[in-house]
């Protein structure tokens, strides 16, 4: 199963990339990668929640991602824009996936995906997120 949400993960930001360069409608681009993708290899549904919840909640998305970066949201690099905005998405939403796998399944994205040093900015602002969106949870680590 976490290798199929590993894949999930890694085709939703490929769709939300896609989202925010081009614009196009979330629905299009879901039936896109169903169409393209083999379903067994990865969780649809999971998959299709990402795509769609990000977009539809990205006021809330980044304004808890606000406080932990060092410049405008936007002017992050798309791909890291993308990452962080599901990472916060899954912080928030999915309190039953650790905080540690939501990064680095974040930071692994980021490396495949993302700028050179990419990963470590991803990992930083996500870290943060995290002290502040679990507290409970990352004080009970530390």
């Amino acid at each position: 199963m976490s290798r199929q949400r590993s894949r999930s993960r890694s085709l939703a930001i490929q769709a939300l990339y896609q989202w925010q360069i081009a614009g196009q409608d979330v629905g299009a681009i879901i039936n896109h990668f169903m169409v393209e993708q083999d379903a067994r290899k990865f969780d649809s549904d999971y998959f299709a929640e990402l795509v769609r919840a990000v977009p539809t909640r990205l006021d809330e998305l980044d304004a808890a991602l606000a406080p932990c970066v060092d410049r405008a949201l936007e002017s992050v690099d798309p791909v890291e824009r993308a990452i962080l905005r599901m990472g916060a998405y899954e912080l928030i939403e999915h309190p039953e996936i650790p905080y540690r796998v939501v990064i680095n399944e974040a930071v692994e994205l980021a490396k495949t995906f993302g700028a050179e040093q990419g990963h470590r900015y991803v990992n930083g602002v996500l870290d943060k997120a995290a002290r502040a969106l679990r507290p409970l949870e990352t004080s009970a680590r530390r």
